[in-house]
């Protein structure tokens, strides 16, 4: 959520950088219109508060005198009226405000691309170039289904559309991955591994910013009001909603593994066969909390980490700097890691590294005080994929297959997979 004090002082500015998302934030005007009348309201009740209580102090001295009070306790009367009024007023004006608070995504950094589409986004670095196969590459789909490790019919049988069922050589593929992952970036990058709920509640959700907007993505528990996680960035960033660090706490980074469940309501259409987009997938994320001044040097530190993963892989892959138009509801700046699929020709997002500012901090109430300072300050909250698993499970195969339709298992995850060397038919 933005800071309205914000939104107050540096109005122009903020409406010209939101408009570069592209979108209607003309009710922004709105928000202004409402805290204007807020803090008229408010002036009004301090005013009426302080004649309350001189008048209190007043009336006590009349009676000891042996005065009349009726004339000013028919005024506190009235006072203590109009105040309820305003208190009702102020919970409503507070109210319209909030509303329309929670529909506004984050201003997007000055120093990131403006464009409308991911067409506008900047590439930033490449690690390898796509090699060159010998034989016409097949889909991880295929592959899959030849070497018996993937079944997407008995999935949607199971289930439904978008569930896949891993087999054997596939299954341990995975799971080798998701070991992998979080080995890295426990024992090499310095993160605390947690195993967090695969369930939140209403409140977790809106604090990292996937409510209300979000909600039709989401798939809810009922009668319970939970959530499935649509990501591990949101029971980890909320573990310490409501709270507020000492100084010399921060960083913190954590990194975890969790499934995640997502409706895609609005991807119809869009890469319905593999694993590429499914509705429960794997992933391996890592969040941070940090200081305002270290964010951005702290969000370029956990882009690197995850792009490791790839390397260590050896998986050609780049790094996009988003655009403005192309930005998550909740970030200032965002770098995508795409990696190459050769039967799609292309490159595609395996992890999106976000730096959310305070946005999702006001949202959670997450803060810290500096030494030595008596106003608490809201943290600043990164996050990325480390990676999902599922998309690498699905670049492993295409990069890695032979024309005999087997799939060489990369180097640095045969210790993982107890030395085996290649998924061949059986």
């Amino acid at each position: 959520m933005l800071d309205i004090k914000k939104i107050r002082d540096e109005y122009e500015n903020i409406i010209e950088r939101l408009n570069t998302r592209g979108g209607d934030f003309s009710y922004i005007s709105d928000i202004v219109k409402l805290d204007i009348q807020k803090r008229d309201v408010m002036q009004n009740v301090e005013s009426l508060k302080s004649f309350r209580n001189d008048s209190s102090k007043q009336i006590g001295t009349m009676k000891r005198n042996g005065e009349n009070t009726d004339e000013l306790m028919k005024q506190v009367t009235e006072a203590n009226i109009k105040i309820q009024v305003f208190d009702n007023a102020l919970s409503d004006i507070d109210a319209k405000i909030y509303k329309l608070m929670v529909q506004l995504p984050n201003v997007p950094r000055e120093t990131i691309p403006v464009g409308t589409s991911e067409e506008d986004n900047k590439i930033v670095r490449k690690h390898l170039e796509p090699k060159k196969l010998e034989f016409e590459a097949k889909a991880h789909w295929d592959l899959g289904v030849d070497l018996d490790i993937l079944d997407f019919e008995r999935g949607a049988k199971i289930t439904g559309a978008r569930f896949t069922v891993y087999k054997g050589a596939g299954a341990k593929l995975e799971r080798a991955l998701i070991n992998f992952m979080l080995d890295l970036h426990t024992e090499k990058h310095g993160y605390t591994e947690m195993l967090p709920p695969f369930m939140v509640n209403a409140s977790s959700m809106f604090g990292t910013g996937q409510l209300p907007k979000f909600e039709e993505d989401a798939f809810k528990v009922e009668p319970f009001g939970y959530y499935l996680v649509p990501t591990a960035e949101v029971p980890v960033t909320n573990y310490h909603a409501e709270e507020t660090f000492k100084m010399d706490d921060l960083p913190i980074y954590y990194t975890a593994y969790t499934p995640c469940f997502r409706a895609e309501a609005g991807s119809a259409g869009r890469d319905t066969r593999g694993i590429i987009r499914q509705h429960q997938f794997n992933k391996v994320e890592m969040v941070k909390f940090v200081t305002p001044e270290n964010s951005e040097e702290e969000l370029e530190k956990l882009t690197l980490n995850a792009e490791e993963v790839l390397q260590l892989l050896e998986l050609p892959d780049r790094v996009v700097e988003l655009c403005t138009g192309d930005l998550g509801f909740s970030s200032e700046h965002t770098c995508d890691i795409e990696v190459w699929l050769p039967f799609a020709d292309t490159y595609r997002e395996i992890s999106s590294c976000s730096n959310f500012g305070d946005f999702q901090a006001r949202r959670a109430n997450i803060k810290f005080k500096r030494e030595n300072q008596g106003k608490n300050e809201f943290v600043h909250t990164i996050n990325g994929s480390g990676l999902a698993v599922g998309r690498t499970v699905a670049a492993i195969m295409e990069n890695y297959q032979n024309e005999d339709g087997s799939i060489t298992i990369p180097n640095v995850l045969k210790s993982y997979l107890n030395g085996l060397e290649k998924i061949e038919k059986k």
